[in-house]
């Protein structure tokens, strides 16, 4: 007779499934039927105007900019706390999950006080001609700021556990730091990579409250797409052209991480063959 690790398999199970349901696939059906409801010739009315495109490529493209952005620097800071120790390390540590804490739109205003042209920052920078608040640089940077702690603590714990051995079986090879780095390390770390990458491209596609203060929602230029959602439900009250918006969002997000889901399965079993 088998018997399960848990007491109580199928409730369990069947409890998972109705929490699931309820509170991810339940909401998602809804929104999609909420968008089928306009109609094919809707849907496009509110989806195809120049204003949503622009939306759009703003949203994704600095998602995925920004994710890439996130994985190298990510990889940098989890590098330095796990490999060497330093004074105030464990303050470092800590202000990693920052972002995590800190409610994004306080984040959203701390990071325009500090990046307006009459900011700290932000006005040393604009002599040089470098304009960060009320951009798309100052979107970028909104979405760099709440994605690094996704891949700072996805690789940390895996960082931990590598032996030295192989480290030091290419040193005593002949390796060089760059070629032990790329050759021996980076294969082992790419599909942790690859994980905090859609973690942190996930976070930023949806990202809202950071953004929507420094991006200065500027027509055309630096408006993202959940800001068009919810204007159209507090200004409007259209809910079925901010559900179509939304559909929009959903399918691209859901084909995005299903690529990345597949290159991280390849790059799995690349990292086992070597």
């Amino acid at each position: 007779m088998t018997r399960h690790v848990l007491p109580g398999f199928r409730l369990s199970v069947g409890y998972t499934l109705a929490a699931l349901g309820s509170c991810v696939l339940l909401p998602l059906a809804a929104l999609v039927w909420t968008a089928c409801e306009l109609g094919p010739s809707g849907w496009w009315a509110q989806v195809g105007t120049r204003r949503v495109m622009a939306s759009l490529r703003l949203s994704f493209g600095a998602a995925l900019l920004a994710a890439v952005i996130d994985m190298v620097l990510g990889l940098l800071v989890a590098w330095v706390l796990v490999r060497y120790r330093f004074a105030l390390r464990r303050l470092c540590d800590a202000l990693v999950d920052l972002p995590f804490a800190l409610p994004t739109a306080v984040a959203g205003i701390a990071l325009t006080a500090l990046y307006a042209p009459n900011g700290w920052l932000g006005s040393r920078l604009v002599p040089f001609g470098i304009e960060v608040a009320y951009t798309q640089l100052g979107v970028l940077l909104a979405m760099v700021f709440v994605g690094l702690p996704f891949v700072v603590r996805t690789l940390q714990p895996v960082l931990e556990s590598l032996e030295h051995d192989l480290e030091e079986a290419a040193y005593i090879l002949g390796a060089s730091p760059a070629q032990r780095f790329f050759r021996v390390l980076l294969p082992l770390l790419w599909p942790t990579l690859l994980t905090g990458y859609a973690l942190a491209l996930a976070r930023a596609i949806g990202e809202y409250g950071s953004v929507v203060f420094i991006s200065g929602n500027r027509l055309f230029r630096t408006e993202i797409t959940p800001y068009l959602i919810v204007q159209k439900i507090d200004s409007q009250y259209d809910y079925r052209g901010a559900a179509a918006l939304g559909a929009v969002m959903l399918a691209a997000s859901l084909l995005l991480l299903v690529a990345i889901s597949a290159w991280q399965r390849r790059a799995r079993r690349w990292a086992r063959l070597r």
